[in-house]
């Protein structure tokens, strides 16, 4: 598959309800997000045919590409964050920002977006116009600084300490199914802890700064 063909079966799912899609793949609409946080993510993956399966691989490793859904309001606003990748916690003395996962999962993103309203029944929500994306010198600047501020203080045995509101447009946040799950970090005086896995968030702000500018060169054109 070439990007373009990936462009083309992206762009061929525009408008139609997750029931549609779903049934051509021989899914099952599920009834709520609540216990099925993934779904839709999957579901575009089966109608895109996405081969990763590893999560250190983007979606279209053949194509450098990754997929990210970004669910919207009737306002066309972001409902939530991104999630991007799992963060390292552990033998990250020479992880650099050009080798990190995080750089290599945003290199070239293509964005879903979708109808996110709760009031709107899964199955009748609807599928947006998918476009490729790739950071600016600007924004991947934005990026490295905040990573580096993150690995710097998991590094120091601050793991625990870094908070939600920390990173101008990429968080780190607890990322597991549940309190019980937990994973090596490095302590405070450089020994081995347990703690919840992490994982590293794209803000609102920033995919709302990404759409308003794909949407608004669209509307120009």
């Amino acid at each position: 598959m070439t990007l373009t063909e990936l462009f083309h079966r992206a762009s061929a799912l525009a408008g139609k309800r997750f029931a549609e899609v779903a049934a051509a793949h021989n899914m099952t609409v599920p009834n709520d997000l609540r216990r099925n946080k993934g779904w839709v993510g999957q579901l575009l993956e089966a109608a895109l045919g996405a081969q990763a399966g590893s999560q250190q691989l983007q979606d279209f490793p053949e194509l450098g590409v990754e997929l990210k859904t970004i669910p919207l309001d009737e306002r066309g606003e972001p409902l939530e964050t991104t999630f991007v990748c799992t963060a390292p916690l552990t033998d990250i003395a020479h992880l650099r920002w050009e080798q990190s996962n995080v750089r290599n999962k945003l290199q070239c993103v293509l964005w879903v977006p979708i109808d996110g309203r709760r009031q709107v029944p899964l199955a009748e929500r609807t599928i947006g116009s998918a476009f490729f994306w790739q950071p600016s010198a600007a924004e991947e600047a934005q990026l490295q600084a905040d990573w580096q501020e993150h690995m710097d203080r998991i590094a120091l045995g601050q793991v625990e300490h870094i908070q939600a509101q920390q990173g101008e447009v990429l968080q780190l946040r607890p990322k597991a199914a549940n309190s019980r799950v937990l994973t090596n970090a490095i302590g405070a005086h450089g020994q081995l802890i347990q703690t919840l896995p992490r994982g590293f968030y794209l803000r609102k702000e920033f995919t709302r700064a990404i759409l308003q500018r794909m949407f608004a060169g669209a509307d120009t054109e």
